[in-house]
């Protein structure tokens, strides 16, 4: 791997772009099998992969546009990991297409004689039906898609020459920008997550979803910066301070997490209505219990402890493993969501849930290098970059 020029274009990074791409070749087909071995296992367990990484883009889209309607400068060095991390919308259009052919698997309410016969779903099914889900499914790739393209767009021709109007749209894109986003992650997780158990139903669901993209979003950053650091490349350009900030994002989001998590189990358990609380109590069943309680402890409690200390946000090796903790935390949480509406008293691991982590992960992150590696990989013309790669604390 090798500098082209001064304005850190990269070549020669086959090395690290071919082992994901095998990698997820080799998850989709051997998750794909899975699929005539145990169909319903197959579907819930790729659609707990999918979303765990589909959370990456939600969390590049709102970090992109924060750090474009504030202005910040200090977020200026990771905006081009951002934007590369929201134009890999496209390959997950197409992988959510096993999602809609298994949605009989998936949603109860997809069956027209289970809708006949359960006078609530009678009333959603206006809204809960296969072809406005489908519909609905659209929509939001297709705004996710133009709102990441156009920053991606204007932030490359930034490259070829900068232009005070070039910050102006992206400003005006990110504003209209965050309010689709907000609607559209909210609805999302309502379809793909929440209607999994359509008689279940928590307004502030949606919160709950974004609070866990943005913790995942920011130990990305963490994980690949670091890497980056360690092949010698953006050393001076992402330094210490830049890890600081990541890392006081970190505690403030976990926090966020736990408080959002923690509203919502609070507000059903005093409300006490049946249709809610069914849901925590498949989540307190067996072995679910258990993950329930990792998830407290592992997902909250421990980072929130560990990250708390000034030097732990500074020391990179130290970040670097409690980022890689909280993104298989978030890997649960995602789990925990997913499956036990297909195991209601018990958990029941299935190859197929890390086959399809792999599957899909290896060509996330596949497509992600190769259009990562494309480009320079900083913002080069934006005149406040030297003012990013200067930050302190």
């Amino acid at each position: 791997m090798e500098s082209k020029n001064k304005n850190f274009y990269i070549t020669g990074t086959e090395y690290l772009k071919k082992p994901v791409l095998i990698a997820g070749l080799c998850g989709i087909i051997t998750t794909a099998a899975g699929y005539f071995i145990d169909h319903s296992q197959f579907f819930f367990s790729y659609l707990s992969a999918y979303i765990f990484w589909i959370t990456f883009i939600w969390g590049a889209l709102f970090f992109a546009f924060l750090h474009h309607l504030t202005g910040a400068d200090w977020s200026i060095v990771f905006r081009r990991i951002l934007e590369t991390v929201m134009m890999t919308i496209p390959l997950m259009a197409v992988l959510f297409i096993p999602i809609l052919l298994g949605m009989h698997d998936l949603y109860h309410w997809s069956h027209e004689e289970a809708v006949a016969a359960d006078p609530l779903l009678l009333k959603k099914a206006a809204y809960l039906n296969t072809f406005f889900f489908t519909i609905r499914t659209v929509i939001y790739l297709t705004i996710w898609f133009l709102l990441a393209r156009s920053l991606y767009k204007t932030s490359l021709a930034q490259d070829n020459g900068y232009h005070k109007n070039q910050t102006i749209k992206m400003k005006k894109i990110s504003a209209p920008g965050m309010i689709l986003f907000a609607l559209s992650i909210t609805f999302a997780s309502f379809d793909w997550l929440m209607s999994l158990d359509a008689h279940w139903y928590s307004t502030i669901f949606g919160v709950y979803i974004f609070s866990g993209s943005l913790l995942a979003i920011l130990t990305f950053l963490v994980i690949f910066g670091s890497l980056l650091r360690k092949k010698g490349i953006l050393k001076e350009v992402i330094t210490i301070e830049h890890y600081h900030d990541l890392g006081k994002f970190l505690f403030a989001f976990i926090i966020f997490w736990g408080y959002i998590g923690f509203s919502q189990y609070f507000l059903i358990w005093y409300a006490n209505i049946p249709e809610e609380t069914i849901w925590y109590l498949h989540r307190w069943e067996g072995s679910w219990k258990i993950i329930t309680l990792i998830l407290v402890f592992g997902h909250f409690l421990i980072p929130f402890l560990i990250l708390m200390p000034r030097a732990v946000k500074r020391n990179l090796n130290a970040l670097k493993i409690i980022a890689i903790w909280i993104i298989i935390m978030h890997w649960i949480d995602i789990y925990w969501l997913v499956l036990p509406n297909l195991h209601h008293h018990g958990m029941h691991i299935s190859w197929m849930d890390l086959t399809a982590i792999i599957g899909i992960g290896g060509l996330f992150i596949w497509y992600f290098l190769n259009k990562f590696f494309s480009q320079a990989l900083v913002p080069v013309n934006d005149p406040r970059l030297e003012i990013s790669k200067r930050m302190k604390n």
